[in-house]
């Protein structure tokens, strides 16, 4: 009798061991999936939306190339977060009221070394803000890029002209996302080439939910969302993508987050360091 029952003890306890051994593997393969999005490259090493930035978040593991688009007075597609130069070079007023010619006479790297000094270096002083045709031509046709048409309504024909590009350097559309805020330029992307993939992006300044509703408008032409993570939870999370949408949240800078993130079940998240999510996701 007890021979039988240590023998059923021992079932049992393997068992267990089983099935915890399962769920690690699970939450490992969970990790492994998340999207790793270089926000503005590896932003919180290097300036923003530099050639720079974009080779140091590749070189961490970053699964994407994010770049913010702003259209220059003669209609080139530049890689810049704000419609105001002042913050990220030395030049002052709107980008639409610029040549390139004139944009790449500016310093776009110097104000990252006085505001970081923890990460300066000499070689971002005097570095140029890049064209998107300088992005594709330097890192080429087969990577991954997350591109987001910023202030469409100031830049008319932004969306048709970041088409020609995707199509000029025959950037692989299976892997390529364009993101907005703004659903009419998606609507208008998804117009002109039904296979792009969109993703809407959401900013919540509460605790954030969606209807239904909401869901079945977005599904009709992304197939993500991405929403600010500060006020997000875990129902809003699960029923995102219970629906069928990804779900990217920005923008996550520390590890515990991270994970907290990935627990509740987002499908990838974009962050200014790369090299953490990465981290995170071999489980460190």
């Amino acid at each position: 009798m007890k021979r039988k029952w240590m023998s059923a003890l021992g079932v049992l306890v393997i068992g267990i061991g089983i099935a915890a051994g399962g769920e690690t593997g699970m939450a490992k393969e969970k990790h492994k999936d998340i999207i790793n999005v270089s926000h503005r490259g590896a932003s919180g090493y290097a300036p923003e939306h530099t050639i720079i930035s974009y080779n140091m978040g590749e070189k961490m593991h970053g699964d994407y190339i994010e770049v913010d688009l702003q259209m220059t007075k003669d209609g080139k597609l530049i890689a810049m977060h704000d419609e105001k130069l002042d913050r990220t070079t030395n030049g002052t007023g709107l980008v639409k009221d610029y040549t390139l010619e004139e944009v790449k006479k500016l310093d776009a790297g110097s104000w990252f070394n006085e505001k970081y000094p923890q990460y300066a270096n000499t070689e971002y002083a005097g570095i140029q803000v890049p064209t998107l045709e300088e992005v594709f031509q330097t890192f080429g046709k087969n990577k991954k890029y997350y591109i987001e048409t910023k202030s469409p309504e100031v830049y008319p024909g932004m969306e048709k002209e970041l088409l020609r590009l995707v199509n000029k350097y025959d950037i692989n559309k299976e892997t390529l996302l364009v993101q907005s805020f703004s659903s009419a330029s998606l609507l208008k992307m998804n117009e002109l080439d039904p296979s792009i993939k969109l993703v809407q992006l959401l900013s919540y300044r509460t605790n954030a939910a969606i209807t239904d509703a909401e869901i079945a408008e977005i599904k009709k032409y992304a197939i993500g969302v991405g929403p600010n993570y500060t006020y997000l939870n875990q129902e809003y999370v699960q029923k995102v993508v219970e629906s069928g949408l990804e779900i990217h949240p920005y923008t996550v800078n520390d590890k515990e987050t991270m994970k907290k993130l990935i627990d509740w079940g987002v499908t990838g998240m974009f962050t200014n360091f790369p090299d953490l999510l990465h981290e995170v996701k071999k489980g460190k």
